[in-house]
């Protein structure tokens, strides 16, 4: 096995970890949100709805998706349009596969960078949620560490679709 394929293996795996860690933090979300609309229902017998549950889900639900884009990235599942592509010759097919894993690999890091600023500027004015009181840059600072895993496996993507050139599959 290559250096590639083994770096390739790693970062699928590591991408299936984050894949299965959003996961689960979208099966608590589902448990809260269903048991704070329920609350809710029967605040006339003293329940209510858990208290900040709108502000947990806004930085869950950033951190599962960040947490699926490595993985989507890692096994080429992006949304991909290939009706035209697939009759090019094959030395146009790989370029086009190229340029779009380079593309991504880009927004990746782009959209890293936003995001660590982000983080930064919400740290920097200490901005607090609402309800629950916790500061706004932790949510970022959660997200930083899916959005690294996303970075990493669209460049292992990238490479290995660069030395895919003459093989008859895009993936290792």
């Amino acid at each position: 096995m290559t250096l590639l394929a083994k770096l390739h293996l790693l970062t699928d795996r590591l991408a299936q970890a984050f894949a299965l860690l959003g996961g689960v933090i979208l099966l608590f979300l589902s448990v809260m949100t269903v048991l704070s609309v329920v609350g809710r229902a029967i605040n006339a017998y003293g329940f209510g709805p858990i208290q900040g549950d709108f502000e947990l889900i806004e930085n869950g639900t950033a951190f599962i998706v960040f947490c699926a884009l490595p993985l989507c990235q890692i096994r080429f599942n992006h949304v991909a349009v290939d009706v035209l592509a697939r009759h090019f010759p094959k030395l146009i097919s790989w370029l086009i596969a190229l340029a779009s894993q380079i593309a991504m690999a880009g927004i990746a890091i782009i959209v890293l960078r936003q995001l660590y600023f982000g983080m930064m500027d919400k740290y920097q004015w200490g901005e607090t949620s609402m309800i629950l009181q916790f500061p706004v840059w932790w949510g970022y600072a959660i997200a930083l560490v899916p959005a690294v895993m996303w970075v990493m496996a669209a460049c292992m993507a990238s490479l290995v679709t660069f030395s895919s050139f003459g093989a008859e599959e895009n993936t290792l």
